[in-house]
């Protein structure tokens, strides 16, 4: 028999496979993934929100300070100071354990969590003293320099050691 009369084919290679639809192995993997995604996203913005009345307290403090440069009045200066502070550590604790603090008790409180003591000494009774100085009083922009540099580690300083 002539091998050219054979009724022959040539091989015929199946289709290769095709990447969709895609396995159940690849659904479970793209799910896990978008939970993990999820739980990353709610984590990041819960971190964000806390820290938010910390850089908006921040900002404050340099719109404050500008003011000051601006108009000199020390004492306005130190009472809004004592105003942003106060509202600030209310958003970072318990109203309980802050809302009811006054003088030394106030001072010792704000000296919490921070690396060495910074109220406890003249630059808290500045704080304590110069939002009651009559308006007109004449004080120097040094001895302001210690109380914001005070207030500005204890807003950037979070209470209780949350970051």
């Amino acid at each position: 028999m002539d091998p050219k009369q054979i009724p022959l084919r040539d091989l015929h290679l199946p289709e290769a496979v095709s990447w969709w639809p895609l396995a159940p192995g690849w659904w479970f993997l793209i799910a896990l993934a978008l939970v993990a995604l999820g739980y990353l996203l709610h984590r990041y913005l819960r971190h964000r929100s806390q820290g938010a009345a910390r850089r908006h307290a921040l900002r404050q403090l340099d719109v404050l300070t500008v003011e000051f440069e601006q108009h000199g009045d020390a004492v306005a200066f130190s009472s809004n100071l004592s105003e942003l502070l106060r509202r600030t550590m209310l958003a970072y604790a318990p109203r309980r354990d802050v809302a009811g603090l006054t003088g030394d008790e106030w001072l010792r409180w704000l000296d919490r969590d921070l690396d060495r003591p910074r109220f406890q000494g003249e630059t808290g009774r500045k704080l304590l003293e110069l939002p009651y100085r009559r308006p007109g009083d004449d004080l120097s922009a040094l001895d302001l320099v210690d109380v914001v540099a005070a207030v500005r580690q204890r807003l950037a300083t979070p209470v209780g050691g949350r970051r």
